[in-house]
C-alpha cells in the first residue's frame, strides 16, 4: 500500500523559479501583493519573480500592470533597496495599464534572498505551514512556524495562527511598523474513494488546482496502472488506507464507488476526522438509506448532514467529466469558503 500520509509538498511555484535563477547567478526581485480593493483580479500574497533580463514567473494581476511592475522589479534589482508600489483609478498609469475599472493593488517588491526563499521552499516540501513576515518599511523578514511565537516585537502568536487558519495574507500594525504576514499552507489533500471513470476525470483536474490526490479502491480491475498514474493509487480497503492517510482539516474525501462494502468504511473514517468536505455518489435514495447505516453505527443526525450528497454541485452534470466538474468545484467552494452552510 502506497499512502504517504503527509508526503512532501510541492512548493510555490514562483518562488521555486526565483530560487532556481538564485542558483544560476541571476540576480532576482520578488513582486508580491500585499493588499487590494475593487475588482483587482489577484488576492493578496500573489508573487511574481523577475530576474535582471526581463525574465519573469508568476503574476501580481489579470495582466495587466506586469509591465510596470517588471521594470519597477529590476530597478530594485539595481539598487537593492525594496519599494512599495499602487495602482489604481487614482494613478495615472492604471489607467494606461488597463485597472480604470475600479481596482486597487498595493505591491511590495524585493530583491530576493536566497536564505529565505530556501527556508520557504524547505518548509513546504516538507509539509509544514508557516507565515513570513515582511517588515514593508526596511524589508526585515522573519519565518514563523505553526505553533512557535514571532520574535518580531508587538507580533503574537495567535495573529499568525489566525493568518494561518483563515489562509490570508494580511497588513498590521505593531511596535516595528507595518508588516506584511504572508501563510504557506501545505496544498489541501484529496481522497477519491472508488477508482471508477468520475475519478478518472477527476484526478487530472484536482491536482491542476494544486490538490494533492490517491485514490483508495481494493479491486483489482478498477485500481489499475492503466487507469490511473501509480502515484495517486491506494490499492487497499478503505478502512486500511483511511488510517494511512489521516485525513485533516486540509483533506477532502469523497466516496464514488457505490459500494457500501467500500464507501461506508472510508466515510465513517472522514466523520471521525476535521477534514473540510466529505462527498458521496448516489441519488437522495441511495444517501437515505447510507444515512440509517452510519446512524446505526453510531453517528449523529450533526455528524451525518457534513455528507453532501448527491455530490457535486447542482450543475445538470450528465458525463463524467461533468461530474467531475461539478465536484471539484463544491470542494474549492467548501476550501475558500468555510462558513457557508452546506447546501
Amino acid at each position: 500500500m502506497n499512502c504517504h500520509p503527509t508526503g512532501h509538498s510541492n512548493p510555490n511555484p514562483v518562488l521555486a523559479q526565483a530560487a532556481q535563477w538564485l542558483d544560476e547567478g541571476r540576480r532576482v526581485a520578488l513582486a508580491t501583493v500585499t493588499r487590494t480593493w475593487g475588482s483587482a483580479p489577484r488576492r493578496a500574497g500573489s508573487h511574481m519573480a523577475v530576474a535582471s533580463n526581463g525574465d519573469f514567473s508568476g503574476s501580481v494581476s489579470g495582466g495587466c500592470i506586469e509591465g510596470a511592475v517588471i521594470q519597477a522589479a529590476r530597478e530594485v534589482i539595481e539598487s537593492g533597496r525594496p519599494r512599495s508600489l499602487e495602482f489604481g483609478v487614482t494613478n495615472e498609469m492604471a489607467w494606461e495599464v488597463g485597472l480604470a475599472c475600479g481596482g486597487r493593488i498595493h505591491l511590495f517588491v524585493e530583491r530576493a534572498k536566497t536564505g529565505v526563499l530556501g527556508s520557504v521552499l524547505q518548509a513546504q516540501r516538507k509539509g509544514r505551514e508557516v507565515v513570513l513576515v515582511t517588515s514593508l518599511g526596511d524589508g526585515a523578514q522573519e519565518l514563523v512556524e505553526a505553533g512557535s511565537g514571532p520574535e518580531m516585537p508587538g507580533l503574537g502568536g495567535d495573529l499568525v495562527e489566525a493568518v494561518l487558519r483563515a489562509d490570508e495574507a494580511r497588513v498590521v500594525e505593531t511596535e516595528r511598523g507595518t508588516v506584511f504576514l504572508r501563510p504557506y499552507l501545505r496544498p489541501p489533500r484529496l481522497i477519491i474513494v472508488g477508482a471508477v471513470h468520475i475519478a478518472q476525470a477527476l484526478i487530472p483536474m484536482a491536482l491542476a488546482a494544486g490538490f494533492r490526490a490517491k485514490v483508495v479502491d481494493p479491486r483489482e480491475g478498477f485500481a489499475t496502472a492503466d487507469r490511473f498514474d501509480s502515484s495517486v493509487l491506494v490499492r487497499a480497503w478503505p478502512d486500511r488506507a483511511m488510517n494511512a492517510l489521516q485525513p485533516d482539516r486540509r483533506t477532502a474525501v469523497i466516496a464514488l464507488s457505490h459500494d457500501p462494502k467500500i464507501d461506508d468504511p472510508a466515510l465513517s473514517a472522514a466523520l471521525a476526522s476535521d477534514a473540510f468536505y466529505i462527498g458521496a455518489l448516489g441519488s437522495r435514495k441511495t444517501q437515505k438509506a447510507r444515512g440509517k447505516r452510519l446512524a446505526a453505527a453510531g453517528f449523529s443526525a450533526a455528524s451525518l448532514d457534513r455528507i453532501h450528497g448527491p455530490v457535486g454541485l447542482p450543475i445538470g452534470a450528465r458525463t463524467p467529466a461533468e461530474i467531475a466538474v461539478s465536484v471539484l468545484a463544491e470542494v474549492i467552494s467548501a476550501l475558500r469558503n468555510p462558513t457557508k452552510t452546506k447546501g
